[in-house]
């Protein structure tokens, strides 16, 4: 959605209006950097901005990871995005490739920037001169379909002394088709109050967005201020200099201070919406908008444009009626997009047809499909030489010490608390857990740990869970299973499950084309919704996935980066050897507990009784 119409859609909701806000985010130079950023996103997607925006770095690979960045962000992360664009120096063919690959990842914002000029003093060689220019060719290329914003100087513009004259440039951009102005950073907030005045007075009639920069440490914020020529105020400094030495006092000050001025902003009437320089970090943005109670409000507003469902819904324009999905990718988004990127259609509808000719396809390399370097994976999860060690590994998981594992990209969620104690009891067991959901009965929809979906509702979910477990072990687990729903339904089965290992072997007590819906949610006046399903084709397809996963773990552990740190060589030996006995002999189940009122003791009762 175009940034113009969201805020004009977030701030119509009550009188006075909430305060909203939006992080910028840089390109960063390394491939870890970049997946770390990814998660960080992520986090602070939890918070709801109403958009993100990444810089641009014009040339090579820099440009092209800015348009990578922004589909991921998009796609994957589900966050609206605005993509900066410079044209200093750019030759008319690559604004058209950037612009192209924004619009066909569904990216409906552009920051139109000149750019810095060249270091030489010399003139642009590029193909505009002014930012005006690229707004004036966005606009003919592509009509409306971008919301256009631009960059305004409240202190006035480094190349030219004239504050009026650095007005009347502003007022340029906005009539030839600016939607929406983000400012430099500041800190002295009277004369931003006294120039957005002067803004109304010449016609100037678009958002204004203040561009927010935290203080993090003392040293950065007065470099940061000298490099954008910008005025001081005497009571930050006055505040800042007697602890410049001390980090975290001058975080907590700093945090104080533009907190301060954040609310004084939103109090002038010239401002509803702040955007904040998050130079990629998220502490020092979140305490601030923790100061200016802004955080929780904006968690439990009902999100603009749609329904909220249980897994991130993309923004890429293919993908925006998507409401199914197989459950098995539930922590690994950015797999499954990018595996479905090709996919003739998605597990929609009821059900409609996942079994495209393209599924199943995947075409990333190693370290993309793992998503973390080999020194990170070395120094996040080591080189478990035993199969314990590696439950070990997934029981720190459990327990909050570990943020990630290879098959799930972010930290355990909050739902999954109710069965931590059973998850572990597990692991401790032998039996490698991988993905889980509780049963739960009526929820009510706003619930904050499982609600979804429009507020007034209820929400069910099936009791859910997947693991390792060693392929000696399957025969009995298959027979008490049918043991169980034959003494308790002999028409049905309660306890449905797919087992296969490596090979595709498959072992299943469901028919062909068995659908099961193991999330749903029931809404006044609305169909009943159920967005997360278990089926056979696309686990088969995760199961490929799934056993490259723990090959490529082994490969890339076992790289000249991880060698240098010290590694010893026979411990990577036969945490290699681990691996490949661990591919060859474990195989993949998943268990739904059909009875959704049954809790969710059975299953783990079930499976513990496996190694008595």
């Amino acid at each position: 959605m175009r940034i113009s119409e969201k805020l004009q859609q977030a701030h119509a909701v009550s009188n006075p209006p909430p305060a909203t806000f939006s992080f910028e985010f840089f390109v960063p130079k390394t491939s870890q950097g970049v997946q770390n950023l990814y998660d960080r996103m992520d986090r602070m997607y939890d918070l709801n901005p109403i958009f993100i925006d990444i810089t641009w770095n014009a040339g090579g690979r820099s440009s092209s990871l800015t348009n990578e960045m922004v589909y991921t962000a998009q796609s994957a992360l589900g966050l609206e995005t605005c993509m900066h664009l410079t044209c200093t120096n750019m030759a008319v063919e690559l604004i058209d490739e950037a612009l192209a690959k924004a619009y066909e990842s569904g990216c409906q914002n552009i920051l139109a920037l000149r750019g810095d000029p060249p270091l030489d003093g010399s003139d642009s060689t590029g193909d505009f001169k002014y930012a005006k220019d690229l707004i004036s060719y966005i606009r003919q290329k592509y009509g409306n379909h971008f919301n256009i914003g631009v960059a305004a100087y409240p202190e006035g513009h480094p190349e030219e002394n004239d504050d009026d004259q650095v007005l009347k440039y502003l007022k340029e951009k906005c009539d030839v088709g600016a939607d929406f102005i983000i400012t430099q950073m500041f800190y002295d907030v009277d004369n931003f109050i006294s120039w957005c005045g002067k803004l109304r007075k010449i016609g100037i009639n678009i958002p204004i967005i203040p561009g927010i920069m935290p203080i993090s440490t003392y040293a950065a914020f007065i470099r940061r201020c000298k490099w954008s020529e910008i005025k001081i105020p005497q009571h930050f400094l006055d505040a800042l200099e007697p602890i410049k030495d001390d980090d975290y006092l001058v975080r907590d000050k700093g945090t104080e201070l533009v907190s301060e001025m954040c609310q004084k902003l939103i109090d002038s009437g010239f401002v509803n919406h702040l955007h904040f320089y998050t130079m990629n970090l998220e502490r020092a943005t979140i305490m601030i908008l923790e100061n200016l109670n802004l955080i929780e409000p904006a968690k439990s507003h009902e999100v603009i444009g749609g329904s909220l469902l249980p897994w991130r819904k993309s923004l890429h324009p293919q993908r925006t009626k998507e409401t199914v999905r197989p459950i098995f990718w539930q922590n690994r988004k950015h797999s499954y997009v990018s595996r479905t990127a090709t996919w003739d259609e998605f597990p929609n509808g009821r059900w409609g047809d996942s079994r495209s000719p393209a599924f199943g396809d995947i075409d990333l390399s190693a370290t993309d499909l793992l998503r973390q370097s080999p020194k990170k994976a070395f120094d996040l999860w080591g080189t478990p030489q035993t199969v314990q060690e590696l439950s070990q590994i997934v029981v720190s998981y459990l327990k909050g010490d570990l943020s990630s594992l290879p098959w799930s990209d972010g930290p355990i969620g909050d739902e999954s608390q109710v069965m931590v104690d059973n998850l572990i009891k597990l692991n401790q067991k032998g039996f490698i857990t991988m993905n889980s959901q509780p049963a739960i009965n009526a929820v009510k929809s706003k619930d904050k740990t499982y609600g979804w979906g429009p507020k007034v509702g209820y929400v069910y979910q099936k009791q859910y869970l997947e693991f390792f477990c060693h392929q000696s072990l399957i025969p009995t687990l298959l027979q008490k299973i049918d043991e169980y729903n034959n003494k308790n339904d002999a028409n049905s089965s309660i306890l449905t499950y797919y087992a296969v290992n490596k090979e595709g072997e498959l072992s299943t007590n469901t028919k062909e084309d068995d659908i099961n819906a193991v999330t749903w949610g029931v809404f006044p006046g609305e169909e009943i919704l159920q967005p997360t399903i278990v089926e056979k084709t696309s686990f088969l397809a995760w199961k490929d996935e799934v056993y490259r996963l723990i090959s490529e773990w082994s490969k890339i552990v076992q790289s000249d980066v991880v060698k240098k740190t010290g590694a010893k060589e026979e411990e990577l030996s036969q945490f290699a050897s681990l691996m490949r006995s661990f591919g060859d002999e474990y195989v993949l189940c998943n268990l739904v507990n059909n009875n959704f009122i049954d809790g969710n003791g059975f299953i783990f009762e079930l499976l513990s009784n496996l190694t008595s």
